[in-house]
């Protein structure tokens, strides 16, 4: 198992809207599965995460994602209601299907730097970033993460279930490569059978302070993008010590807690006993895909790929200061001339990910985005019913000059085009846990 952190963090001592959800914005399983769920390949073995036998026994519907069958959603809430539990209350995800992997040594920094555009040698202990991981030469996106320095040469890095394999075989190549150029030594080790949940929304804080262990250990201190060990209290009376990071995918304030596989299920089983129903409920990938879209957050595979850069996708804040100068990562000479406008000297980009409001009809991936002249701009790569908003929401790439915040286009939806208004995102603001004085952004 992984080696645990101990209260990390300085912890502070001692000290809505309707679920009424209109019709036109309630998603059926069988949408889910069209737009989020992966179709297996024939004869392929879908895994189960160490949560499976508890969604079986909470009525949950599975599909499969990533290579593991997964809970869409359960037999008690519509994804709609769901969705909108979460952002009202709390609810809990199984994301054990995500890559745990520990990379640490002497060269694990300059690996993840020489393979990243983060700034990872200034990230401070038990902080984390989100990040990408690079094509050499063209800047492409391989995979988005998050990475999280334990310590002094020692970090959590999660990826996606769906990239599995390419990942494996990206950081064996990169490895060799870096150690066959003199590279530090690093260690490269996946976590297999660990598990990882997310507890989300408002309520999120209150319901995990009910299980810490040590009752004079509070979160307040605990900030978004930072994570601790923390030793919590089984409904049996023993303990265990997780690695919890406070942040999430749905943007609402919550957190990642990563714990062993074995002790996966009496974890969730206290948290839900402790909170309460009236509080606390399963949530699946149909309730975070609408919760994750509606805080304006990417989906690899649909949002972001191969062929698309940071730049492109409006990830520019994910280039450290430090690393716009010289060549030092991957696609660097496609990247840094990106960031630098056609008009000032730079390269810029050709097109960039908008939000859009689209009226009449959901939008869904590789829908035509067309001008007011008909002229093709883009294509959509997400898009669903906003059961926030009640309105239709999408993603996609448009040209360049196309993406100012107002531009109005077209969306072609089975034939039929569909006004849009490109929109800043996210689409509803978001609420990280910052501190007193954070505000929503």
């Amino acid at each position: 198992m992984m080696e645990r952190v101990r209260n990390i963090v300085p912890f502070a001592s001692r000290p809505s809207q309707s679920s009424t959800q209109h019709s036109n914005t309630r998603w059926n399983a069988g949408q889910i599965r069209r737009s989020y769920a992966s179709t297996p390949t024939s004869g392929e073995v879908q895994a189960k995460t160490p949560l499976y036998d508890l969604h079986a026994k909470y009525g949950a519907k599975f599909v499969p994602f990533g290579g593991y069958q997964m809970p869409v959603q359960y037999k008690d809430l519509s994804i709609s209601d769901s969705h909108n539990w979460t952002r009202e209350k709390a609810s809990l995800f199984d994301v054990s299907h995500m890559v745990q992997h520990i990379f640490s040594g002497p060269g694990a920094t300059g690996f993840l730097e020489r393979i990243t555009p983060s700034s990872i040698s200034s990230l401070g202990n038990f902080k984390s970033t989100l990040s990408t991981f690079l094509h050499p030469y063209t800047g492409g996106i391989v995979d988005d993460t998050v990475i999280t320095r334990i310590d002094h040469g020692r970090f959590h890095v999660v990826t996606n279930a769906g990239c599995r394999s390419k990942d494996t075989r990206y950081f064996a190549d990169e490895l060799r490569v870096f150690q066959d150029k003199g590279g530090e030594k690093v260690n490269w080790e996946v976590k297999h059978n660990e598990g990882l949940i997310a507890l989300q929304g408002p309520l999120a804080a209150e319901i995990l302070q009910g299980v810490i262990a040590d009752r004079s250990l509070g979160l307040r201190n605990l900030l978004f993008g930072q994570c601790t060990g923390i030793d919590l209290r089984l409904k049996d009376g023993t303990h265990i010590n997780v690695l919890v990071s406070r942040g999430g995918y749905t943007g609402e304030d919550g957190f990642e807690i990563s714990v062993a596989g074995s002790a996966a299920t009496a974890l969730v089983e206290t948290l839900l006993a402790s909170a309460g129903e009236d509080k606390l409920r399963l949530a699946g990938l149909g309730a975070r895909d609408s919760l994750r879209l509606e805080a304006g957050l990417c989906l690899y595979g649909h949002d972001l790929d191969d062929t698309t850069t940071p730049v492109e996708a409006g990830l520019s804040w994910i280039i450290g200061k430090d690393r716009r100068t010289g060549a030092g990562f991957h696609g660097a000479e496609v990247i840094l001339a990106q960031l630098k406008p056609k008009k000032d000297g730079g390269r810029g980009v050709d097109r960039r990910r908008v939000g859009l409001i689209v009226e009449g009809a959901p939008a869904r991936e590789g829908a035509q985005i067309v001008d007011e002249a008909g002229n093709e701009v883009g294509k959509v790569t997400s898009g669903c019913p906003s059961p926030t908003l009640k309105k239709f929401i999408a993603m996609g790439y448009v040209k360049s000059g196309m993406n100012k915040a107002g531009t109005k286009l077209e969306v072609v939806v089975r034939g039929k085009k569909r006004p849009a208004t490109v929109t800043k995102m996210p689409f509803v603001p978001t609420k990280y846990w910052r501190g007193e004085e954070s505000a929503t952004t």
